[in-house]
Formats: structure tokens, C-alpha cells, sequence
């Protein structure tokens, strides 16, 4: 009888286990948050609160939107409340949705009673604020992070790295249009080392914002000759790797290689 006590107790921690992993790989990657106070804060039930949280229930309610940029308010007055959601390029529509839903509830815990807001996940940012947000560029609050490792051949790697950035750069921001400003692509130094790029703006900039956004963003982690970084901002990203972290891009970009 012991025994198959504890081979049912072993089955059901297995399962439990087996459950618990699953749901964990199936939520997205979360980055890193702000809870800005500069705009204040609000009390629980106030107005404030509950224009809040019909702003976020109803903020991917448009299932006709599959171009990945929500940008909703809701509101009157100083209880006004403003949200952008935006999804990396290559992201399919239900998946947007469901990492933009994943970030309303995530960040209204880690920021109860902020009025204002952002978090990023893996293949989406979320925002909120008591105040206009929709066409400024802005590049704070910010986040950025570098590889331990070195590239092969640092001077090559950066140079590299620097025309892929410049060119994917000038793609999403002059190709882009109000639904999306994205580009992604790769490059392969001499050395064999390939580089994997990805830059996007906020659709709601205009060219001139944009393509600024990403070369003040870029300047954050330009010359490091790590094989792996990345920097967001309220308006634009970039991420950049020595493998492919990207599905179909949506437009592609060679940086020529630099001559020895």
C-alpha cells in the first residue's frame, strides 16, 4: 500500500510540475518596468482607477487590428487616461493580444497607483498616462542591456554592427507608416559572424522622430563589441543578437561588410 502511495504522490508532483513549467513557458518574457511619479497617483475606486482599468480591458478589443499598434484613451478631464500598446513587427496578431493583455495586468500590480506606467516584454510594450502620449518622441524612462561576451574581432564586429543598425534605421523610419515602422535583418562579418537586428518606432512618430528615436537609442550601446544587446524607450527599440530571434521580418537589410 506504501508504494503505491508514493507512486501516486510522485505522478501528481510530476503533473503538478509538468503544469506549472508549461504555464510559465507559455507567458512572455518580461523585461523590465517604471512606475513614473512624476504625474502623481491615484487611490483605489477613484475615477481615475476605474477609467484605468476599462482603458486596458477594452485596449485589444478591436480583433481588426492586426498590425500590432493599440493606442486607446478613455476619460474626461484630468481623470483622462491614455494607453499605447505596440508589438514587435514579426509578431502575429494573437499573440500581440494575448502579451499586451499579459502586460495590463502585470504592470497594474507592479505599479498599483501610479498614473503613470510602461513595461516591456519580450515582443511587446505597454504605457499609460494621465497625459497626451500619442506622436511625442521620447526616450526616457530607458533600459538597456550588453552581452558579457566579446565579439571575435571587435573594430570589424562594431562596424558592422553599426551599418546594419544605420540601415535598418533608415528602413523603418522612412519606409514605416502609420501602422508600423519595423524593420528587421542580418549582416555576417569576415569573421563568419552573423548579426541579427531588430528596430521598430512607435507608428505614431513621424519619419524625422523616428529615425532620431533610434540613433539617440543606438548611441546607448554603439562600440561595445558585445555579440548581444538591446535598448527601449518609450518610442522606439532596438535589439540586435548573434542568432535569429525574429520570425519572418518584414523587411530585410545587408550592411556591407567592412574591407580589410
Amino acid at each position: 500500500m506504501a508504494v503505491v502511495v508514493s507512486s501516486r504522490l510522485h505522478s501528481y508532483v510530476c503533473c503538478l510540475l509538468f503544469i506549472i513549467i508549461s504555464q510559465a513557458s507559455a507567458q512572455p518574457s518580461f523585461l523590465n518596468h517604471f512606475c513614473l511619479s512624476d504625474e502623481g497617483s491615484f487611490t483605489a475606486n477613484s475615477t481615475y482607477h476605474t477609467n484605468l482599468n476599462t482603458l486596458l480591458s477594452n485596449l485589444t478589443s478591436n480583433t481588426q487590428i492586426d498590425y500590432g499598434f493599440y493606442n486607446l484613451s478613455y476619460g474626461e478631464n484630468s481623470d483622462k487616461v491614455y494607453a499605447i500598446g505596440v508589438c514587435r513587427g514579426d509578431v502575429k496578431p494573437d499573440e500581440c493580444r494575448s502579451c499586451i493583455n499579459n502586460s495590463t495586468v502585470l504592470l497594474t500590480q507592479l505599479c498599483p497607483n501610479q498614473k503613470e506606467a510602461i513595461g516591456w516584454y519580450d515582443k511587446c510594450m505597454l504605457r499609460y498616462s494621465n497625459r497626451s502620449i500619442f506622436g511625442l518622441m521620447e526616450t526616457s524612462p530607458l533600459f538597456y542591456t550588453l552581452e558579457f561576451v566579446n565579439a571575435t574581432n571587435v573594430d570589424q564586429f562594431n562596424q558592422v554592427l553599426d551599418n546594419l543598425v544605420s540601415n535598418l534605421t533608415g528602413i523603418a523610419a522612412a519606409s514605416g507608416d502609420s501602422l508600423r515602422k519595423y524593420a528587421a535583418g542580418n549582416s555576417t562579418a569576415p569573421n563568419l559572424e552573423t548579426i541579427y537586428g531588430v528596430v521598430q518606432c512607435t507608428p505614431d512618430l513621424s519619419q524625422q522622430d523616428c529615425n532620431r528615436c533610434l540613433v539617440e537609442a543606438f548611441s546607448r550601446i554603439t562600440s561595445s563589441g558585445k555579440i548581444s544587446g538591446r535598448v527601449a524607450t518609450p518610442s522606439c527599440n532596438i535589439r540586435y543578437e548573434n542568432y535569429r530571434f525574429y520570425d519572418e521580418p518584414s523587411t530585410t537589410a545587408d550592411a556591407p561588410a567592412p574591407s580589410l
